[in-house]
């Protein structure tokens, strides 16, 4: 876009119209580095072992409640790393069971879409509609939350349905999980605890940001910063100069972002987002709902997934 001459340098990268939406960026980055910090806890394993014990290894219930902490944990963090963080977690418990884990992973990942939606961080595409709108993350939380929770409620009842009468557990299968200790999943409790404090203050950063005057991105920063400390300060000095924080971060998936914000850019600019707006409108002749449905399931056709919208049209 910018070799070609349909967006400068300058709108690339200063524009908040044709260029990089850096509010989305560094809300991605700030969450995925907050996410790799609490990855070190041994969150997710706790998490799991505890799943497991209150299912009373009953593999149903198992599979209820695993979906139910990833709809959670997507809905706080982010869903794509929250379930490749749940994901091999999983698979040692199914493992230990002998139960099939495509049908956990598959019923994770459909949760972790169901949470994702509940709230501003929880998916890219909500961040993304989020900045461009310029909705708050409890605008989010109170229109959408009671939306994702009726429909967690319908999934789980389709899956007792498909999968929940045929699972079964040999006695003493159940017996070896449920004498596993959650205690070996966590090597450093009081980090665990200051990690869990700090969570807690992000999201309640999150949700009055518009009362202390802070975008989104930069309380995601400013966590990221607080667990960067307090990840480091734990390390031995050997290990100072490691950030496996800053390196595991989905750079592939950033830079796609910026990509496709400088892409779409140049679409808004030259007129075609505009003319298929036109068309969807003529399509549907005004109809709210038809337009609607129509934007809903056209972008269900559309990879990738993830689309911005000009702020100069409504």
């Amino acid at each position: 876009m910018i070799g070609l001459g349909v967006v400068s340098q300058d709108e690339a990268f200063y524009s908040h119209e044709f260029g990089v939406d850096y509010n989305v960026v560094f809300l991605l980055i700030g969450m995925m580095v907050i996410i790799n910090i609490v990855r070190e806890t041994g969150l997710f394993e706790v998490l799991a072992i505890w799943a497991a014990q209150r299912a009373d290894a009953k593999p149903f219930r198992l599979l209820v409640l695993l979906a139910l902490l990833t709809a959670g944990l997507s809905a706080m963090l982010d869903n794509v790393t929250t379930v490749l963080l749940m994901a091999p977690v999983t698979l040692a418990i199914t493992k230990r069971l002998e139960l099939d884990p495509i049908v956990f992973l598959v019923t994770e990942a459909l949760a972790s879409n169901i949470g994702g939606v509940a709230t501003l961080v929880g998916d890219p595409p909500n961040i993304m509609i989020a900045s461009k709108a310029e909705l708050g993350y409890l605008d989010f939380l109170v229109v959408l939350g009671p939306i994702a929770v009726l429909i967690m409620a319908v999934f789980v009842a389709a899956l007792w349905v498909i999968v929940g009468r045929t699972m079964t557990v040999a006695p003493h299968l159940r017996t070896a999980v449920l004498a596993l200790s959650s205690r070996e999943a966590v090597s450093d409790r009081p980090f665990l605890h200051r990690c869990l404090w700090l969570l807690g203050i992000v999201n309640v950063g999150f949700c009055i940001h518009s009362l202390i005057h802070l975008e989104p991105a930069t309380i995601a920063l400013l966590g990221a910063s607080m667990f960067m400390l307090i990840g480091h300060a734990r390390r031995k000095p050997e290990d100072a100069a490691e950030l496996s924080f800053l390196t595991d971060v989905e750079w592939k998936t950033i830079f796609f972002f910026i990509g496709l914000f400088i892409l779409v850019g140049g679409l808004v600019k030259v007129g075609v987002i505009r003319y298929l707006a036109d068309q969807l409108v003529s399509v549907t002749r005004g109809n709210l709902a038809g337009s609607t449905m129509a934007v809903l399931w056209g972008r269900q056709c559309y990879q990738p997934r993830w689309i911005t919208f000009p702020t100069s049209q409504p």
